[in-house]
């Protein structure tokens, strides 16, 4: 009941009483407590408490799409496990379980033909790597839904609980050269930089060799994106040149790798 609707209805009992004005002060009683906006006092520490306590909601580790295969088959595996052990508890999920095993055999059994380096091989894993992850995401939404968020029920499941709080970015490992091979023509080499982990970025440098021995005094430099081989050319036969790579990430450059030295031809 709103304040205007208590205030009219004073005024119609102060005129009732025979009155010809009414009177505010004697007749108006509006208690802050009970018609404040809002709700009342009691209703609001209510709706305070209520929300002060809300459980937070289980999410899993569903981002299986960027990790290597050694990394993915445990996160299959287990969720697989935990359900078929709990399958009271988990009694209707979306995938039958027979079929989800039968996705993960298929993917792990076309790995080691993609190893060789095939092309045909890789497609045929990815593929059969992608239909089990599906079904691993799928799974662990329906344990999201049905664990009524108690941790030791989702747990039962195998599926593993993805962080609540963000984690502080880290130093990125030290990035190295890894290897510096001969190009198609001569004054070229080509140069493969070792993956590191959440960089941005590389920052290559090289430079000649002082016929003296020692650092070079001036570099060439070039930023990469892809840990895919990149061709330095224009370089001079006979020389003996000297590589470095450092790594970008959110805390910044990492330290410059160990040097690695090239004659070109």
């Amino acid at each position: 009941m709103g304040e205007g609707f208590q205030l009219r209805s004073a005024i119609a009992w102060s005129l009732a009483e025979g009155e010809s004005q009414p009177s505010f002060s004697s007749r108006v009683i509006i208690d802050p407590c009970i018609y404040s906006r809002g709700g009342s006092v009691s209703e609001r520490k209510e709706k305070h408490l209520t929300t002060s306590t809300q459980v937070k909601k289980i999410r899993a580790i569903v981002g299986l799409a960027k990790m290597p295969d050694e990394n993915v088959k445990p996160f299959l595996h287990g969720s697989l496990k935990g359900l078929s052990d709990n399958a009271a508890i988990f009694a209707k999920p979306p995938v039958e379980l027979a079929i989800y095993q039968a996705a993960i055999e298929a993917y792990e059994a076309a790995i080691p033909a993609a190893l060789d380096g095939s092309k045909t091989a890789i497609a045929q894993k990815n593929k059969l790597r992608d239909a089990a992850i599906r079904m691993y995401i799928q799974l662990a939404h329906y344990v999201e839904a049905n664990c009524n968020d108690d941790m030791a029920a989702f747990l039962l499941s195998g599926f593993q609980a993805a962080p609540t709080t963000k984690t502080a970015p880290q130093p990125l490992d030290q990035p190295t050269i890894a290897s510096v091979v001969q190009g198609a023509v001569t004054g070229q080499l080509k140069i493969k930089i070792g993956s590191v982990a959440k960089a941005r970025s590389y920052h290559l440098r090289y430079a000649a060799v002082p016929s003296g021995g020692g650092a070079p005094a001036q570099w060439t430099e070039q930023i990469i994106t892809s840990t895919k081989p990149t061709l330095i050319e224009g370089l001079t036969p006979g020389t003996i040149y000297t590589f470095q790579v450092r790594a970008l990430g959110r805390l910044g450059f990492t330290d410059w790798s160990d040097f690695v030295n090239r004659m070109v031809t």
